[in-house]
């Protein structure tokens, strides 16, 4: 093979990489408008608090945010949505500010984002009930539990329940929890964001906290399952320590995919929270980084792997025709 030959295969290869990266890239929607469901979403100036948003406990509600907890001690708050949400595929869009006079590591407890079966029901965890029916993502700034000192704090970590599960607070949710990362959310001068992604079974959370107006890959976990017909919301709490915990907005957007005909004809209300794991979440223990060391890789991670190995093959190939030719002409001069 000559090397213009290959310069053109590297180069088509080279091409396909950079439109394949932008479409991963793509992946979490740029919230297009026409998508925007409004019925569920939480927008400024709030016009939409007190009917399809209702409010409990500490929560105010300014023409700026909504602040679910004041910087003071033992103080819940929560918003929920009245309106229950229908969808199969969703993304969830959440602008969020935590921050606080506390210095670090003396401050809490941070906030919860939900979608329950039930709503309005204040408790223990993040401000609202335990044994929940629904998915929660936690944004949690105390570390409770001393000895796991393998993660860093504010964590974000998620949890599926069926109503039979209680959240840990004392071991920070580790036994109960699907995945999660350390972001740093509290006193930021900028802009903090979360996006929370249903489709297709697969949950992905998804961050936007370092001022760089990009996603960056939180939890991404196969085999959920999550039934139509539940309530999003926000709660916070504070104990012994405390924060504002505000809620700028959350916008939920639909997302546009195809079923099968079998799953089509589900009764999706009628589906149990659960999820599919080759693993128990309490194996989370000792996991030091919170994730799933048996959860699938996704499509388009074993796509860049692949195409990996197969630079890896070019490049070595045109290293050898490199070197091949160059040695025909030192035998040639040989001659």
């Amino acid at each position: 093979m000559k090397m213009g030959s290959f310069r053109a295969c590297l180069g088509t290869t080279l091409v396909f990489v950079v439109f394949e990266l932008c479409r991963v890239c793509c992946d979490i929607t740029d919230g297009n408008a026409e998508h925007l469901k409004r019925e569920h979403s939480l927008m400024k100036p709030y016009q939409g608090v007190g009917s399809q948003w209702d409010f409990s406990g500490s929560t105010l509600v300014t023409s700026s945010y909504v602040r679910l907890t004041p910087d003071e001690r033992s103080k819940q708050g929560s918003i929920w949505n009245t309106v229950p949400c229908y969808l199969k595929d969703w993304e969830m869009h959440v602008q969020f500010k935590v921050h606080g006079t506390g210095k670090k590591n003396l401050h809490g407890d941070g906030i919860a984002i939900w979608y329950t079966k039930d709503r309005l029901h204040p408790g223990p965890v993040f401000g609202n009930q335990d044994q929940f029916l629904g998915l929660a993502i936690f944004l949690d700034t105390f570390r409770n539990d001393l000895h796991g000192m393998d993660r860093s704090f504010p964590y974000i970590s998620a949890m599926v329940n069926n109503g039979s599960l209680s959240y840990d607070h004392g071991k920070d949710g580790r036994s109960s929890e699907l995945g999660g990362c350390s972001a740093e959310i509290r006193n930021r001068d900028h802009d903090t964001y979360v996006a929370i992604r249903y489709s297709k079974g697969r949950l992905t959370v998804m961050v936007d906290v370092d001022d760089k107006n990009e996603w960056k890959e939180c939890i991404d976990i196969g085999g959920v399952r999550l039934p139509t017909g539940y309530f999003f919301g926000a709660s916070a709490a504070t104990g012994d320590l405390s924060d504002n915990h505000d809620i700028i907005s959350m916008k939920l957007y639909q997302l546009m995919v195809e079923h099968t005909p079998e799953e089509e004809n589900l009764d999706w209300t009628k589906i149990e929270p659960s999820v599919s794991l080759l693993k128990s979440p309490k194996d989370n223990i000792d996991d030091p980084t919170g994730n799933f060391r048996g959860t699938p890789l996704t499509g388009w991670k074993v796509f860049l792997l692949l195409l990996c190995a197969l630079l890896g093959i070019v490049v070595c190939a045109v290293v050898g025709a490199v070197v091949f030719q160059k040695r025909q002409e030192r035998n040639k001069r040989f001659y």
